[in-house]
């Protein structure tokens, strides 16, 4: 992890950020067996809201420096994020797009990320 000082020095050194990183990866890859129907629309959204997460997390970390409240709101904005990927997921499984497996697998760590979110943005305060 590269820190100075004790501090990380980017978002992608955080855990959240790579938890969020490696289960968008996931996301992306089963999405792409979507129907073609489906690849501008629940798909690309799934992908885009999975993904928003760790962008939300990228911009808010390097606005730090000048605003605590600034990465506060991006944390913020990553946890609309996942709100959103939970909500596709569920579309995903309820059309018949990925098993059940996958979906408990993704809404579990979804959950975690949540979590994760929800504590930094406290730290912040």
């Amino acid at each position: 992890m590269e820190k100075t000082g004790g501090y990380i020095k980017r978002a992608r050194d955080l855990e959240v950020y790579k938890r969020a990183y490696a289960v968008s990866l996931d996301v992306h890859g089963a999405t792409l067996a979507f129907p073609k129907i489906e690849q501008y629309a629940l798909a690309d959204q799934l992908r885009r809201s999975s993904k928003g997460i760790c962008a939300n997390l990228a911009e808010g970390f390097a606005k730090q420096t000048h605003s605590k409240f600034e990465f506060a709101r991006f944390i913020s904005m990553a946890l609309g994020s996942c709100s959103e990927v939970e909500t596709w997921v569920s579309y995903a499984f309820d059309l018949g797009y990925i098993t059940q497996a996958q979906r408990d697998e993704w809404l579990q760590c979804y959950a975690n990320i949540h979590g994760m979110l929800v504590k930094l943005r406290e730290k912040l305060r």
